[in-house]
């Protein structure tokens, strides 16, 4: 335990239903005002999950140099694929237009069918293997340097660079589209979907053991360029940090943005999952202070004062607290500091 220390751009389907009722029913909320310069930038025909990622930066530094050194692999094997065949091209575009090529252009009158057609096949594969890694791959160090839809990885990181408190913006993939047109604060069917996926994205054993570069997956993919415009309005004190600590937003054609409060119980869910997310930060804080050790001595402290006859009382609670925080105190860390700076709240989830 924790000692206590007492508009958008677009819209999206609505319901008459809610509209009626007037108001909006739990886990939603409308967004604090706080929020709304950053909503701003959003597309309401998706789904927003934002967190704090308090990983190390030196790690969050090599896990960023794996995709560094494969779009650079691909980018030289491009590179050494058109100086092979460029000039093969070459030859193929001007036999193409009657000139006499050698080695390319064909006699067809002495060439076997087999023969022939082998050099069409062998012709056909180059083509089309060329286009497929065109297609296909090219893309990659493309849209790692130079996209411009949602931002890139390459912009991202110039002017975001490597922090101990990083926000990350992930946003729904081709899955929200079967949420169109239907209402989510009403209809139990839309509603169980996007708590399913809300809830795998927002588990705490993913946001505790994954930097927040690693949580794309199929269902959600990273916002660069709400990222970025994340840390600017951090930086101008336009927004404060916390206010990304864990938060799902999501339009409502009626409501506007709204806030979908995973603590609240999302698809059944309660608030243990949030005091498990708040164990885990708490201990990232302390072994990035190499005082992991002093994580099992708290948590053994407040396991066997639990099992004490009489139970965790409110007077025991009270001097547990207290001898928490004087067994941090000897290691020369203030509890009550680095809990609320590492977590985010003053106590432990629904405590």
């Amino acid at each position: 335990m924790a000692p206590s220390s007492r508009t958008s751009k677009g819209k999206g389907s609505g319901s008459k239903k809610a509209t009626a009722a007037g108001s909006i029913p739990k886990p939603y909320r409308k967004i604090p005002d706080s929020l709304s310069s950053f909503v701003e930038i959003l597309d309401p025909e998706h789904v927003y999950v934002a967190h704090v990622d308090s990983k190390l930066p030196a790690f969050k530094r090599k896990i960023f140099l794996v995709p560094v050194a494969l779009n650079l692999a691909v980018f030289s094997l491009f590179v050494l694929r058109l100086r092979y065949i460029a000039p093969y091209y070459k030859q193929l575009a001007l036999a193409a237009a009657g000139n006499h090529v050698t080695g390319i252009s064909l006699d067809t009158a002495a060439l076997s069918w087999t023969a022939l057609s082998w050099i069409i096949f062998r012709r056909g594969f180059t083509l089309f293997l060329d286009l497929v890694l065109l297609i296909f791959v090219w893309p990659w160090p493309v849209e790692f340097c130079l996209g411009r839809t949602h931002g890139n990885p390459c912009l991202w990181r110039w002017q975001v660079g490597f922090r101990d408190k990083e926000v990350y913006v992930r946003r729904s993939r081709e899955w929200d589209r079967q949420l169109a047109g239907r209402d989510v604060l009403t209809d139990q069917a839309p509603r169980s979907q996007l708590a399913t996926y809300v809830r795998n994205a927002t588990s705490p054993v993913l946001l505790n053991d994954k930097t927040g570069y690693l949580t794309m997956n199929g269902d959600w993919d990273l916002d660069w360029a709400a990222m970025v415009y994340a840390h600017k309005l951090v930086d101008a004190k336009a927004l404060a940090l916390d206010e990304f600590r864990l938060v799902v937003l999501l339009h409502h054609k009626e409501h506007g943005w709204l806030v979908l409060d995973t603590g609240s119980g999302v698809s059944g869910g309660s608030k243990e999952d949030e005091r498990r997310r708040q164990v885990f930060a708490f201990r990232e804080a302390l072994v990035g202070l190499g005082k992991e050790d002093l994580f099992f001595r708290w948590i053994e402290t407040v396991q066997f004062e639990a099992t004490q006859p009489g139970g965790m009382t409110e007077e025991k609670q009270v001097a547990v607290a207290q001898k928490i925080r004087d067994l941090f105190q000897d290691e020369g860390i203030n509890f009550d500091e680095l809990w609320r700076e590492s977590v985010g709240s003053d106590s432990l989830a629904g405590m």
